[in-house]
């Protein structure tokens, strides 16, 4: 009986290895290069597990653009020494990101220059 229970619970173990292994991935993102993209902040969300930076900017066409840079969590940031205080809404911002695999207004966000002129990692 005790060996069941261990194998159920390794079993269990495993499962959950992998499916937090399958949140993670980035599969939806252009992770052999970077993008470059310039703009003013519009909206910050500090959530768990991802924090979120929307940005104003402007399409190649000369269109007005919105983006969506995707972040580790609060926790992550933190540890990177980031703090809810360097950036706000208001900002102007530059980032270095992975785009979506699609072109669309969205990515993964590498390194980010606050309004400070300090490039930091926000991944």
């Amino acid at each position: 009986m005790l060996f069941k229970k261990s194998v159920i619970a390794a079993a269990i173990t495993v499962l959950m290895a992998v499916t937090a292994l399958a949140h993670h991935s980035h599969v939806q993102y252009d992770m052999t290069e970077y993008t470059h993209v310039e703009g003013i902040v519009a909206e910050v969300h500090w959530f768990n597990p991802h924090s979120w930076l929307y940005i104003n900017t402007t399409s190649d066409d000369g269109e007005p653009a919105i983006w969506a840079l995707e972040a580790t969590g609060p926790g992550g940031l933190e540890r990177n020494g980031i703090t809810r205080d360097m950036i706000k809404v208001g900002d102007t911002i530059s980032a270095r990101c992975h785009q979506l695999q699609d072109g669309a207004n969205g990515c993964l966000l590498g390194y980010l220059t606050g309004a400070d002129g300090v490039e930091r990692l926000w991944d």
